[in-house]
């Protein structure tokens, strides 16, 4: 009688029906999706927008990971993936309990405390990817009441639809091998629809908002390339071979895109854009992922070809043409690089999914067929069946986003304004968080405008002294033309009947009147600095005139 290596002997901690390295290659996988967000996308957005804008956009990020999360874990997985309320949503209910979180999950051979965090990194990325669409404008308060708003009302339904055993349209056969659909295209409409609510960022920043560090949107670009390893090697749920089809055909289809978007910015504006090429890849692992352990290598190359032209033809041209694009102000481009190349998948999905793949994927394969391999075994009426389901999921997720994402903005205009006001703008991260970004001229030594000012989280010197040191290195000359800008300010708020003035303070003209100030502060250091080198300069030049005249004599 032979036995089982000691290993591989059921127990307490490792029941018979856990695979172990199942398990660990899916914890492995979520942690990698984890990583395109936080960091990847929080180093990303942080880099790519003005300096004025790097902590907000970082921390928009980094707070929607974490909300998330606990609402994830509070109703969301179980909305997402539990009993059915209707045939489109689970019935809300918290994924804590502990006889719950070690019993074995609705598919894999591991427990649902693996699946659900894998799913969670899948959520939060989601939302992550809407913030895009909205940097550089959007209210803190309002992006707070967003997410969570948005994850129970429209990600939900989404998910269940797709990707729930249960749901509708997994049972009509729509395939999204890994979040086409349930995740970009979704987050494309969803960032989309938002911007034309919260509305345009100032004109300056629309006309002109050059990234902060491009070196370290390259970093974040790394981070979300690499993690997508994870985000399509892991939805097998399990590590056979098509989870390693599904990396291959993912890295294959980034590569073409990003090379083929880099060749149409050579050929049209005449410089290889690094911005571009990092659309361009973002745009081949959209367009890869609903199809990634489903079409063979060469599919995958054509799919590269595709998502690094039409998304570009559709920012670089049509957007420039369609009147409703050039009105609502998408920062990031999500739209195009998410919306666009995320439908694109789904299509090309349609065309390009072998049966035999579908067969290693899905339980029900053989109402899965692309339509390619439709017409070559002569099964035409299930492929035209099958592409036509592609485009009904499209359609779903489309008006769903609209109708969802519409309705919360809504309800949350009633409560905060959606957008910052054109004062804080201007001012950006000071303004919102009282935190910047770098601290460049000594900006970092003292920051005026926050209670944070040291590491003991306390104030270093009275409020009276901090004043005194902020306006020292002004010249009197200065100090009276910011008195009259001041009162000017303070005539024009009551003429257009603001309530700029309370208790006698500018409050419309605080944060200007700050900016300015360390603006000035900055410029009398640089000056400062000039000076000393200019009379080392003159010493030196008097010393080598003495040398001169000694010499000679």
């Amino acid at each position: 009688m032979s036995t089982l290596p000691e290993n591989l002997i059921p127990s307490e901690a490792a029941p018979g029906w856990m695979n172990k390295g199942d398990n660990a290659w899916q914890l492995t996988a979520a942690t990698l999706v984890g990583l395109q967000s936080v960091p990847g996308l929080v180093i990303l957005y942080g880099s790519i927008v003005k300096k004025k804008w790097a902590v907000n956009s970082a921390f928009m990020a980094l707070y929607a990971f974490a909300a998330v999360l606990i609402c994830w874990v509070g109703w969301g997985y179980r909305m997402s993936f539990g009993e059915s309320l209707v045939f489109f949503w689970g019935k809300p209910a918290v994924a804590l309990d502990q006889k719950y979180l070690l019993q074995k999950a609705f598919s894999g051979m591991f427990p649902n405390a693996t699946m659900i965090f894998f799913q969670f990194v899948f959520a939060a990325i989601t939302l992550v990817l809407i913030a895009g669409a909205l940097l550089g404008r959007m209210n803190f308060h309002a992006w707070m009441l967003f997410v969570p708003l948005w994850l129970t009302f429209s990600y939900t339904i989404g998910a269940y639809s797709i990707w729930c055993p249960e749901g509708w349209l997994a049972k009509a056969g729509v395939m999204d091998y890994s979040g086409g659909y349930v995740i970009h295209l979704s987050s494309g409409v969803a960032g989309f629809t938002a911007a034309y609510w919260v509305g345009p960022r100032l004109t300056k920043d629309r006309e002109r908002f050059p990234p902060n560090n491009i070196l370290l949107m390259l970093a974040g670009a790394g981070l979300l390339w690499m993690g997508w390893s994870g985000f399509n090697g892991g939805d097998p749920y399990v590590a056979n071979i098509d989870a390693s089809l599904a990396v291959l055909n993912t890295h294959v289809c980034a590569a073409t895109s990003l090379l083929v978007w880099l060749i149409l910015d050579i050929l049209f504006f005449g410089k290889p854009s690094v911005i571009g090429a990092v659309q361009g890849m973002i745009t081949g692992l959209v367009c890869i992922t609903p199809a990634a352990g489903l079409v063979q290598g060469w599919a995958a190359i054509i799919m590269g070809i595709m998502s690094g032209s039409v998304p570009w033809y559709t920012m670089m041209v049509l957007h420039k043409k369609i009147w409703l694009l050039q009105q609502i102000d998408d920062t990031m481009a999500v739209f195009h690089t998410h919306a666009v190349a995320g439908s694109l998948g789904g299509i090309l999905t349609g065309c390009f999914a072998e049966p035999r793949l579908n067969r290693l994927f899905y339980t029900d394969w053989e109402q899965n067929i692309g339509l390619f391999y439709g017409f070559s075994t002569g099964r035409t009426s299930a492929a035209f069946r099958q592409f036509g389901v592609q485009l009904g999921g499209i359609l779903f997720v489309v008006v769903l986003n609209i109708v969802t994402t519409s309705l919360i903005c809504v309800l949350i205009r009633l409560i905060v304004p959606l957008r910052l006001s054109d004062e804080d703008m201007l001012i950006g991260d000071d303004a919102i968080h009282g935190e910047e970004a770098y601290a460049l001229w000594g900006d970092g030594e003292k920051m005026e405008t926050s209670r944070h000012n040291s590491a003991f989280d306390g104030d270093d010197f009275p409020k009276g002294q901090r004043e005194h040191i902020s306006l020292e290195v002004l010249s009197e000359r200065e100090l009276v033309a910011m008195e009259v800008a001041a009162s000017s300010m303070n005539q024009r708020d009551r003429s257009v009947g603001g309530s700029a003035v309370i208790n006698g303070v500018d409050v419309r003209g605080k944060h200007r009147l700050l900016a300015e100030l360390k603006r000035l502060e900055q410029e009398t250091r640089f000056l400062e600095e000039e000076l000393e080198e200019l009379d080392k300069t003159t010493e030196a030049s008097a010393v080598c005139k003495e040398c001169v005249l000694a010499f000679t004599q």
